[in-house]
């Protein structure tokens, strides 16, 4: 998205612009559509280009026609801008949920909110990754890591931070307030962000929210940092604080069907994304803990909570914007979201790390995903790891890494095995529903503790520990 100052000031600079359509008075999404595509037999036989450009436009209009037949009334009337990657690019009338915009069959995380932005060309971390890409294929971790990940990182201390968040134990110890929902809209939202920024400021963090408007709204993101003696970059370790249940099934008093209503319906989001939330809390304890015995990053280390993940990466996207603008160097991001859902059968861990910008982004991206890897024997020896990288990456855009990757910096997503289609899913059948909690047979503990242990464990090596 752009001003029309933006458009004017690209077309000074040699760029064509090819406006879409007026978005003043809306906001704009990305759908992504992943249901097939079928092609008249007229056109199953031409090139791979003419191919490509009628599944696209085919994608694109059935993607529009699903969403504007499931909006009803004027206010909630929705406009194409034309086909976008993997789907369709459309403006809603401004206001309109994004709980409102989704496609039915369609992978998690497919609908991105699109923000006015000229910087993103700009992308500052292409200057940056080439030079830390060769640092990736040598951090095995070493055992003191490995000790000090193990004593830290345990189902126990994850188990304790997700009953918190999640409304199972109090939010607060000694206050019997337990919150319903973290959801951007809802209340308790706020009520969780001051929680996590005290609990990472007693760690001895240096802590800052990053503030940003949402629907009308100030809604924060949660940095912790602890710089490194020779910091000539930093390493991130995130996840993001926020919840939906967006796809569950709520009545009315009279027993009839009604929408989820996000400020006041229950989201305890457990695993989507309370794992990751305690995956680096406890990441953040067990870097706490090394301190105290007179260990010391070379690189800063900087665990970020994102909120309004949910809301299309709203949170991430406006973190990104504010540490390119700040000329920040950032040597990687690792994101984990939903590491808790497990059914049975092989554990399984997914590294993903594919990117839809171009560039070195892309094998920096790819190198840091072995990073992750690497780490894994030492701490998660009987997990099964599966890489997905490139375009065809199901989680490309999907999750808040993606927000990095715009900005042309290294960035990987780990989680549980979700959205890999090789094999069936082993994760949490309670997606964006009320029933994803502490005590669904689907969460495991044991389970996410070794996925936080690994992406700890190669933070840490990274950092220079």
């Amino acid at each position: 998205m752009a001003t029309a100052r933006g458009v004017g000031a690209l077309e000074q600079g040699g760029f064509t612009a090819d406006l879409r359509g007026e978005v003043a008075e809306t906001a704009a999404f990305l759908m992504r559509d992943d249901r097939p595509v079928s092609l008249p037999e007229a056109l199953t036989h031409v090139s791979g280009t003419a191919k490509e450009t009628a599944e696209a436009t085919l994608r694109a209009a059935a993607a529009f026609t699903f969403i504007a037949g499931a909006l009803d009334g004027p206010e909630q009337s929705v406009v194409s801008l034309g086909p976008a990657p993997g789907g369709v690019y459309v403006a809603a009338a401004a206001g309109t949920p994004i709980e409102d915009l989704h496609i039915a069959e369609a992978k998690p995380g497919h609908t991105e909110r699109l923000l006015p932005d000229p910087a993103l060309l700009s992308r500052p971390g292409e200057a940056q990754v080439e030079g830390f890409a060769d640092e990736f294929a040598n951090g095995v971790p070493s055992p003191e890591t490995v000790a000090a990940v193990r004593a830290a990182i345990t189902p126990a201390a994850m188990r304790g931070h997700v009953a918190r968040i999640s409304g199972i134990d109090p939010l607060v110890e000694g206050d019997p307030l337990k919150v319903r929902s973290r959801d951007a809209a809802s209340p308790d939202n706020a009520l969780v962000v001051s929680a996590l920024a005290r609990r990472l400021h007693d760690l001895g963090l240096t802590v800052r929210r990053h503030e940003f408007s949402w629907r009308g709204r100030r809604l924060s993101n949660v940095e912790a940092e602890f710089p490194g003696a020779a910091a000539d970059s930093a390493v991130l370790v995130t996840a993001h604080l926020d919840s939906t249940a967006a796809r569950g099934e709520f009545f009315d008093s009279s027993g009839r069907p009604r929408p989820y209503d996000p400020a006041l319906d229950p989201a305890p989001g457990a695993d989507d994304d309370g794992s990751g939330t305690a995956a680096v809390l406890a990441t953040a304890e067990c870097l706490s803990a090394m301190i105290a015995e007179g260990r010391a990053p070379a690189r800063t280390i900087r665990f970020v909570l994102f909120n309004a993940e949910e809301q299309g990466l709203v949170g991430s996207k406006a973190y990104a914007r504010a540490a390119a603008a700040a000329g920040d160097r950032i040597v990687g991001v690792l994101q984990m979201d939903m590491i808790a859902g497990f059914q049975g059968g092989t554990r399984t861990m997914e590294i993903h790390t594919g990117s839809s910008v171009p560039g070195p982004v892309v094998g920096a991206s790819d190198a840091l995903g072995g990073l992750v890897a690497q780490a894994a024997p030492a701490v998660a020896a009987d997990f099964s790891l599966q890489a997905l990288a490139g375009s065809g990456d199901p989680a490309a855009g999907r999750s808040d890494h993606a927000s990095f990757h715009e900005r042309g910096w290294a960035a990987a997503a780990v989680c549980e095995n979700f959205f890999d289609d090789t094999a069936p899913a082993t994760g949490t059948r309670q997606y964006h529903k009320p029933g994803d909690t502490l005590l669904d047979e689907d969460h495991d503990t044991d389970y996410a503790a070794a996925i936080a242990r690994t992406v700890a464990a190669a933070a840490l090596t990274l950092a220079g520990l």
